[in-house]
């Protein structure tokens, strides 16, 4: 195969490395060129293109999450990772850990490890790679690996997110929940949520924010049941759709422009935790974004004029 072919047939798993470290699909995406290049600018071929490549997205994807933090710790608000539709790599063998560590939980936990911990953890735990190739992808030895992953592997177990198993039982609630919400039906929505369920919103600071972070069944079913009702009178409409590996919808405005993204966990027959991305910057890789602003300025019109 020629460089470009070698190159294209990995970029699936290139993205899957990269986003998982960073987070971030426009920045998975840079990354993901950036090895390209220096790939295709490399006069020597490696001995294996595959371990080449991986080591080098990983690298520059440590330096850029490096210097993200920095970003993050300014951030307005909650920061949520930018959402992911559709992961591009699929490996039969390893399905449940590509599958559980692309979900906001684990991402969101992720975070609590340093660069290198994170790294390691996700190359050896997700990916399955050997520890001389995990050794040389962040430039440590393999016993120095062998510790970084212990130490991650303590933050992660302690507070590891669990899923419900079953795909159609996720699904079949996902779709409940999404009824009760087009409907307003307050007492519907409560039924579905978990006592202590959260709804957190990450909107940066750049749109009318939703809630930071309301608590409690009751609390999230009569927010939701307020707010929802209304946005679907202006021709606001939604589409279920798999958010990171989890059920959630996608939002657009009546011109079909991308409002937000919601994901849910569940658990137990329960709504855990619901979060929902506003944030215009984290989903323009989406499509076109639509006008927050505008769309709540015209459900407080339509409110004044139904009183």
């Amino acid at each position: 195969m020629s460089k470009v072919e070698e190159f294209e047939e990995l970029r699936p798993l290139l993205f899957s490395i990269a986003y998982r470290i960073l987070g971030s699909v426009s920045e998975a995406e840079d990354a993901v060129q950036e090895a390209w290049l220096r790939f295709d600018g490399s006069a020597t071929l490696p001995t294996s293109t595959k371990a080449f490549l991986s080591a080098t997205v990983t690298r520059i994807s440590i330096d850029v999450l490096r210097s993200a933090r920095v970003r993050r710790e300014e951030y307005v608000g909650p920061w949520f990772p930018e959402p992911l539709l559709n992961d591009p790599y699929e490996d039969p063998a390893r399905s449940a850990e590509l599958a559980d560590s692309v979900s906001m939980a684990a991402l969101l936990l992720l975070e609590r490890l340093s660069p290198l911990e994170r790294a390691v953890f996700l190359l050896r735990e997700v990916f399955g790679f050997g520890f001389e190739e995990v050794a040389t992808a962040v430039g440590r030895s393999q016993a120095a690996c062998r510790q970084l992953l212990v130490r991650a592997r303590r933050h992660m177990d302690a507070g590891r997110p669990r899923f419900e198993a079953d795909r159609q039982e996720r699904q079949e609630l996902a779709t409940r929940f999404f009824d009760a919400l087009k409907d307003g039906d307050v007492g519907g929505l409560q039924h579905l949520l978990a006592a202590d369920v959260q709804l957190v919103g990450d909107s940066g600071g750049k749109t009318p924010q939703l809630a930071r972070a309301v608590t409690g069944s009751q609390n999230v079913a009569r927010l939701l049941g307020a707010v929802f009702p209304w946005l679907l009178r202006i021709d606001v409409t939604f589409a279920p759709r798999e958010v990171n590996g989890q059920p959630g919808a996608v939002f657009r405005d009546p011109d079909g422009r991308i409002l937000h993204i919601m994901a849910l966990d569940i658990l137990d027959g329960h709504i855990q935790t619901i979060r929902s991305v506003t944030n215009p910057d984290k989903l323009g890789h989406l499509g076109p974004v639509g006008d927050a602003w505008a769309v709540d300025s015209a459900v407080k019109q339509a409110r004044r004029r139904a009183r």
